[in-house]
């Protein structure tokens, strides 16, 4: 008899359910959202560690491939994109100054570097449409990944 002349107003029984209802969407978007984050990071790890790896190949080019296509191919199994994603650029610098023109030499007296880098590039698509750190109209995260290697 007594449960009946309660106050309905004074009743604490099912709170803690009708607050986990509150804060539990949230807490799940947040947890979604850390977890998305923390793949793309993976991605962009993966696509570092491509052209790292990929430079580390360039001493065991054979004759049949070019250094280039070497490197290519190995960034692009490593990566897990194409090879048209793989870029191979050479530099010059006599005395710290970068040369338009790779086959040239230095002048007699400065220092000469030349420079092997490797650029690969990627897209991770994040399980939602949302971006996080700024905004693309393909709802892609377009990432790039560059090591560089000296040679001389």
């Amino acid at each position: 008899m007594s449960r009946l002349h309660r106050n309905p107003l004074r009743d604490e029984r099912g709170a803690a359910v009708i607050e986990l209802a509150l804060v539990a969407p949230i807490l799940a978007l947040m947890t979604i959202g850390i977890n998305d984050v923390s793949q793309a990071f993976n991605r962009r790890l993966t696509l570092e560690q491509a052209a790292q790896r990929a430079i580390e190949k360039v001493m065991q080019t054979t004759g049949d491939t070019t250094p280039e296509e070497t490197i290519k191919t190995e960034a692009a199994a490593q990566g897990d994109v194409d090879e048209d994603d793989v870029t191979v650029s050479y530099r010059l610098e006599c005395d710290g100054e970068e040369v338009a023109d790779f086959d040239t030499e230095c002048e007699e007296g400065q220092s000469e570097s030349r420079w092997l880098q490797v650029t690969v590039s990627g897209t991770y698509e994040p399980m939602f449409p949302t971006h996080y750190f700024g905004d693309s109209d393909d709802k892609l995260y377009h990432m790039t990944a560059t090591a560089g290697m000296r040679t001389s």
